[in-house]
């Protein structure tokens, strides 16, 4: 990233940190335009540093970059601060656009994330009688994918997750339904309609 950054025309480093708290620090001491920003920052939260770092110096832009592609991570990410999000695995080109619209101040979304972004808000998502109303709309989404059959891994790439993150909804949603095991999961999620083309 650092290479990519330094190629960039009117594109300067000036600085890099390993965890939330040393983001934080490093931010107040080189006041950047522009922070591109992981969530996953081993002990610390991307979260929590881009709202500190929007709390206390409201005029730098972060641009989130992760392998989360989630409903939780971007929507928590822009209601932090974020004025970008793009996934891991993004151009060249599209991370040059994004440095740079983030530090006009402008919003910008990378293609994968923007289409959920537009179903969210239009409401597409809410349309209908929705099965387990005790599940959010990711969850949901997960269990009619563990009714298709899919293994974890295999949700995971559908999803852009992790494999631990897919592992971690699993497990929430077995809890919230009070279900012991996956295959039992499968009969009661095909029988509310998931998992069905």
């Amino acid at each position: 990233m650092v290479a990519l950054l330094e190629s960039l025309d009117r594109v300067e480093v000036v600085g890099q940190a390993a965890d939330a708290e040393e983001a934080v620090r490093v931010v107040a001491e080189t006041l950047p335009d522009v922070v591109i920003m992981d969530l996953d920052l081993g002990t610390g939260s991307g979260v929590e540093a881009t709202r500190e770092i929007v709390r206390v110096h409201a005029k730098v832009g972060i641009l989130v970059v992760t392998m989360l592609g989630d409903d939780d991570s971007l929507f928590a990410s822009i209601r932090a601060g974020a004025r970008g999000y793009l996934l891991k695995g993004a151009s060249a080109a599209e991370i040059e656009r994004a440095v740079r619209a983030v530090a006009n101040g402008e919003v910008l979304l990378g293609s994968q994330v923007a289409r959920r972004a537009a179903t969210y808000l239009t409401g597409s998502r809410t349309k209908g009688v929705r099965p387990f109303p005790e599940l959010t709309d990711r969850e949901r989404e997960v269990l009619d994918l563990v009714a298709r059959g899919f293994d974890n891994a295999t949700i995971a790439r559908r999803l852009v997750l992790s494999n631990k993150t897919v592992r971690n909804y699993v497990y929430g949603i077995l809890t919230k339904l009070g279900v012991e095991g996956r295959p039992q999961l499968v009969i009661r999620a095909r029988d509310e309609g998931l998992g069905a083309d």
